[in-house]
Formats: structure tokens, C-alpha cells, sequence
């Protein structure tokens, strides 16, 4: 390898990890690594590999299940129980498809009714104004692919026509999942956000309580 590309590489990984350590909305995170299985497609239509988790080492409710859900919501709504971390796909009668989510740690957690207006598959992930301030080093965007912060997937939440700023997207940090490890964005393992972002419409109403 050329010192060049050698020192490219650097480089890049030196801004992932700027960029893990104080990006605001939807990266804050800590805690190790549980094992992952090997990196593999998970689908031959995906852009990038899905770096599929070892559902062993993760509680048993956090594999996706269909669940009773009674809701006066219409079906095709996404209901997110912070306090569990836990999101519903609400199917109508009474069910629902349930997912295991990260949540806003402690002093940055969002809660409020949104709609999806924007949907993206293997989004690019840009820095706000505010965090290159912060960190003029960052990164000015960080390409789609397995180590994108929003992961393969990511559902842009709007409230009376205006971008929160909030998504519902994958992660490149599995880990996190079932805690309280973003500043307000809903982290999904990213197998689960794509069998979820198939099910979602845009326009689809989400209530975070």
C-alpha cells in the first residue's frame, strides 16, 4: 500500500471517530461491541453488506415479533415507547409488529407526534451547521455504507411541515440498541429498519411517548 492511501485511510478513520464522539443528532453512543456475525449481503438487491447481528446476544424481546397491540390509531402508524425501547408498527385488529429501538439518553429525549415525509435507502449523513462549529474538522459528509451513522435506512420526521431534524434510521453501533444512547433519533438494528421502512408509507403518522 502507498503512503498515500495508507494515510487516506487514516484519515478517514480518524473522522469516524470524530465524528462517533460528538455528532448531536443521532450517533451519540457508548457501551462495547456485542459479536456480530460475519459481514455478508443480506439481500442481493442492497447497495452494501448488512453487518447482521448475533440475536443470541441480545434479550429475547428484541427480535421482531407480532405482538397484541390494541390502538385506536390507524394501521400503518409507528408508535415509539421510549420507556421500554421498544417501536410498533400497528397493523390494525388489535396487532402489531414490534421492534427493539435505542432512544434520546438523558436530557435529550424527544417525545411528540411527526409524519415521515422523506425516505431514504443507504442515506449519506451530513454535519449541521452546529457541529462543525463545534468540530470544523468534520467532516463535510460521510458517503452511504455499512459505517454511515444512519445505517441503510433512515425515515425523516416532519411536524406541522418543518424538519425536526429526528429520523428513524439503522446504525453502524448495534450495540446500542435498548438504551438510551442517541440525542433524540430512533436507532434500529439495520435488518429491522429495512423490514420496517418496506412497511411504512410516506405520510405515515409516528407518536413518540
Amino acid at each position: 500500500m502507498s503512503n498515500n492511501a495508507r494515510n487516506g485511510r487514516l484519515l478517514t478513520a480518524g473522522a469516524m471517530v470524530v465524528v462517533s464522539l460528538i455528532l448531536g443528532g443521532c450517533v451519540t453512543g457508548s457501551g462495547s461491541a456485542a459479536p456480530m456475525a460475519e459481514v455478508s449481503p443480506r439481500a442481493t438487491k442492497e447497495r452494501f453488506p448488512v453487518r447482521l447481528i448475533n440475536r443470541a446476544r441480545f434479550p429475547a424481546d428484541f427480535a421482531v415479533t407480532e405482538v397484541d397491540y390494541p390502538s385506536q390509531e390507524p394501521a400503518g402508524t409507528v408508535v415509539v415507547q421510549t420507556w421500554n425501547s421498544k417501536l410498533y408498527f400497528i397493523m390494525g385488529k388489535g396487532k402489531a409488529r414490534r421492534y427493539a429501538v435505542a432512544v434520546g439518553k438523558a436530557g435529550h429525549g424527544w417525545k411528540g407526534s411527526a409524519v415521515i415525509q422523506r425516505r431514504s435507502e443507504w442515506p449519506a449523513w451530513h454535519p449541521t451547521d452546529e457541529m462543525l462549529s463545534t468540530a470544523p474538522s468534520m467532516p463535510q459528509k460521510i458517503p452511504p455504507g455499512p459505517d454511515n451513522p444512519l445505517g441503510a435506512r433512515a425515515l425523516y420526521l416532519y411536524a406541522d411541515g418543518k424538519d425536526t431534524l429526528y429520523r428513524i434510521h439503522g446504525t453502524s453501533e448495534p450495540w446500542t440498541i435498548g438504551t438510551p444512547a442517541s440525542s433524540g433519533c430512533i436507532r434500529m438494528f439495520n435488518e429491522d429498519v429495512i423490514d420496517l421502512y418496506a412497511r411504512v408509507d410516506l405520510n405515515a403518522k409516528v407518536i413518540v411517548q
